[in-house]
């Protein structure tokens, strides 16, 4: 045993299987600072599944609301945005806050389940919230998943994907009213996104730097949600380019210049007012596009368009996947609503093939039987 004055607090070092162990105990009193020290010894004399099997208990005990505390203050350091735990740990501890983690049972989280349903949550929200329910509690979290999964209770169904494709006719109308906006951004934005298939926030945070107009006419996508999105690069059209080069004009003559870290959508409204910051949400603007349209659909059902329209094209799935940023076939499948239109399209042209085929293998069978009797008439001749 051996503790020492170091500065304001006494330190400990000791020998243990060959290896030397030092550190701070964090106090000026030797009584503590010796009990600190023992403290140590005692932890790394512990076996591992003791250590593991502490940390449980010591989990187990604490109640849901601090166990949210904790793990709120761990994603914030690792996630960008928070938004998403701080949402779905709210309704969390709204219902179950003031219980203990060792409370948590499969019969609790279908209660929970059944609650957040009669408040009209829903399904997919439901599911994501009991993800991060099952986080909280450790160990215990994974013998619920497994027991749900048994019972096929773990989650719930969800509707299909509300996503829709706009018609050629829908965004003329939207892409007209959104000129008349007094706002300078909404029409820029639309037709980016029709032609670009940014996801919200890649387009709101869009800096001048990320664009060539002029050599290469590309756009750079930043921080993306998935990895298979940041940084991607998508061509632009002559649409895109004639749309933000307009923009840029005017841009210009607001703010004096487009340096390469302004936004290219800049905060404020009805106009833009400070470069340096991003617009915060189209949606006010483009609530009004789509009343004055006459057009039913989200803003995300933008990129479900360019998507769309790229499957009907002919645009393989690699090409998909790289314009969009998605990263699996399975995901891409959710976004590509290829219409009515183009699967009769696509079949017709596989029975016109047919109906080909055939006719010339009549033509040829005629060709080859009268070439037979003409051959037979001069025999007989």
């Amino acid at each position: 045993m051996s503790v020492f004055k170091n500065g304001r607090f006494y330190h400990y070092e000791f020998q243990l299987d060959g290896r030397r162990h030092r550190g701070s105990t964090g106090t000026a009193s030797k009584p503590h600072a010796i009990a600190e020290e023992r403290r140590q010894r005692e932890r790394l004399e512990t076996s591992y599944s003791q250590v593991v099997e502490q940390e449980a208990r010591e989990q187990q005990r604490k109640t849901i609301q601090q166990a949210a505390d904790e793990f709120l203050l761990d994603y914030k350091l690792k996630h960008e945005s928070a938004t998403f735990a701080v949402y779905a740990l709210g309704h969390v501890t709204d219902h179950l806050g003031g219980k203990l983690v060792v409370e948590i049972t499969p019969t609790v989280v279908k209660r929970y389940q059944t609650d957040r349903l009669a408040e009209k949550a829903g399904p997919k929200t439901v599911n994501d919230e009991v993800l991060v329910l099952l986080r909280l509690c450790g160990d215990q979290g994974d013998l619920i998943r497994a027991k749900l999964r048994r019972e096929k209770a773990m989650k719930l169904p969800t509707p299909p994907s509300p996503g829709r494709a706009y018609t050629a006719d829908e965004k003329a109308r939207m892409l007209a009213e959104a000129a008349k906006l007094r706002s300078r951004n909404m029409y820029p934005a639309l037709v980016v996104d029709l032609n670009c298939g940014l996801r919200d926030k890649e387009l709101r945070e869009l800096r001048w730097q990320q664009i060539d107009l002029v050599h290469k006419k590309q756009l750079t996508v930043g921080k993306s949600k998935t990895d298979a999105g940041t940084g991607r690069v998508i061509p632009l059209n002559d649409t895109a380019i004639a749309a933000l080069e307009a923009h840029a004009s005017w841009y210009t003559r607001r703010f004096g210049e487009c340096r390469p870290e302004w936004f290219v959508f800049a905060f404020g409204k009805p106009l833009p007012k400070d470069p340096t910051r991003p617009i915060t949400s189209f949606k006010t603007a483009w609530t009004k596009v789509r009343e004055k349209a006459g057009v039913k659909g989200r803003w995300h059902d933008n990129r479900h368009t360019l998507v769309t329209e790229l499957a009907e094209s002919g645009a393989g799935d690699e090409v998909i996947m790289s314009i969009a940023g998605h990263v699996s076939r399975a995901m891409l499948s959710r976004y590509s609503h290829v219409r009515m239109e183009a699967k009769r399209r696509a079949l017709d042209e596989i029975a016109a093939r047919q109906r080909g085929a055939d006719e010339k293998r009549k033509a040829e069978a005629e060709r080859q039987q009268a070439a037979a009797v003409t051959s037979q008439s001069a025999v007989i001749q």
